[in-house]
């Protein structure tokens, strides 16, 4: 087998949805001639953990954690917030809201001087112990996983100092995202400067969803684009629990993951409202399940809501829970960022959702995600703002659910093409092009 070091900040025991490209891809490599060695971080300030995901690393594989200068509890201290506060939830901040003094002096400072991420302190350490893997472990190509965008950097120095060929690998796209601070001119140069190089220096370039290759074409047409893959979130049938289907008293709609600032369950909350004044829906027979990590905002919606007493929110559980409620749900919901630009994404969990077999409610444009929903069959979409349209699907999900029906028949050929397996195949494929050139 050859051998490639993977680099990426998020590993566990990270949890999150960030996580599981890269385990997957640690685990169905070597089924294709490729042993990984891993490279990331020690004591991280994750925004999730899941230990948990620890039992998924192969006992074969070679796990490196080096020191990182993590700057996020001087954040909380000087914004006020408790120590343990999840970060990414709560700096992300609805449209129009106004934000306290002392979170806009610490989003200056991120701006500032945090380039490209606030993970830049990793960088130093993860290059100097990259150099001592790559002679002790015969490497033989190099993969990055970003956000954050630090470690594309570390694979570019180890680039330049062994000239060993290298996979670039983005979730996300980099400068002008959702989650990336609005620079003023001089750090937004050099933060340009960081992203044009790894741009034309990497070998290859995998991403998530299209956008991110349309992204990339529109910053820089000079660069050629051939070197871009599409390598599709997915799912694993393996992580899919046995779980007793049992016929619940309530038409139970799940969702999973992050909620904060623009992606928030507004208009959804709305629409059942309506249902339920409207007397349409019974508040007693219905159960709206809130899973993962929500900013106070979310929270707030939840807690004045007149659907409290329908709505249940749990917080971030181990991924095999997550997956479990899924299965145990009679509907799934799904809400993509509302911005500019927001048709491209294919969050990660889309897959998860239609691995699970359940209808899916996608809040979404159209685009990508609904592209993908309709090439599996796998639910309905309707626009964010769109509280009727909304209202009608649930209400049709709701007396399927009492007539004892699912309104689900996927195309099964189109979601086994979502395998986690055979995108990990595709990996190896572009890793056997750059060491065979």
């Amino acid at each position: 087998m050859k051998t490639v070091l993977i680099i990426s900040y998020y590993f566990p025991p990270s949890g999150g949805p960030g996580v599981q490209r890269v385990l997957k891809f640690t685990t169905y490599l070597r089924s294709f001639g490729w042993k990984p060695v891993i490279l990331t971080v020690q004591d991280a300030d994750y925004p999730a953990r899941d230990e948990s995901l620890l039992r998924e690393i192969p006992a074969d594989v070679a796990v490196y954690r080096t020191r990182i200068f993590e700057p996020y509890a001087f954040y909380r201290r000087i914004t006020g917030k408790k120590a343990g506060t999840p970060i990414d939830v709560n700096t992300i901040p609805k449209h129009g809201e106004k934000r306290p003094f002392t979170e806009q002096i610490a989003e200056w400072i991120r701006s500032t001087f945090f380039i490209p991420d606030a993970r830049m302190g990793w960088r130093s350490y993860a290059v100097a112990k990259g150099l001592e893997i790559i002679q002790n472990h015969d490497i033989k190509a190099l993969y990055s996983s970003s956000p954050p965008y630090t470690c594309a950097l570390i694979a570019r120095d180890l680039k330049r100092k062994t000239g060993l060929p290298w996979i670039a690998g983005f979730r996300d796209p980099w400068r002008g995202f959702l989650s990336t601070p609005k620079r003023w001119f001089l750090p937004e140069m050099v933060d340009r400067s960081f992203e044009r190089s790894v741009f034309a220096t990497c070998d290859r370039m995998e991403v998530a969803w299209k956008g991110i290759l349309k992204d990339f074409n529109n910053k820089y047409p000079d660069i050629e684009t051939d070197k871009v893959h599409h390598l599709p979130n997915g799912f694993d049938s393996a992580d899919f629990p046995h779980v007793e289907i049992v016929a619940k008293e309530k038409f139970t709609i799940t969702y999973t993951g992050s909620m904060y600032g623009k992606r928030n369950p507004e208009t959804f909350l709305a629409a059942v409202e309506q249902l339920v004044q409207s007397g349409k829906v019974d508040p007693v027979k219905i159960q709206l399940q809130f899973i993962g990590r929500f900013g106070t905002e979310v929270l707030a919606m939840f807690q004045n809501s007149v659907l409290q007493s329908s709505i249940v929110v749990k917080e971030y559980m181990p991924h095999t829970e997550s997956v479990r409620h899924l299965f145990q749900s009679n509907a799934l919901l799904l809400i993509v960022d509302d911005f500019k630009g927001n048709d491209e994404i294919v969050p990660g969990k889309v897959f998860e959702y239609i691995g699970a077999g359940k209808p899916i409610l996608a809040l979404a444009p159209e685009g990508a995600v609904a592209d993908v929903i309709r090439e599996t069959e796998s639910g309905e979409i309707v626009r964010a703002n769109d509280i009727a349209a909304i209202a009608d699907k649930f209400s049709r999900f709701f007396f399927a659910w009492q007539k004892g029906t699912l309104l689900i028949k996927q195309n099964h050929e189109a979601v086994n093409h979502y395998n986690r397996r055979e995108i990990t195949g595709q990996l190896a494929r572009l890793l056997d092009d750059v060491t065979s050139s």
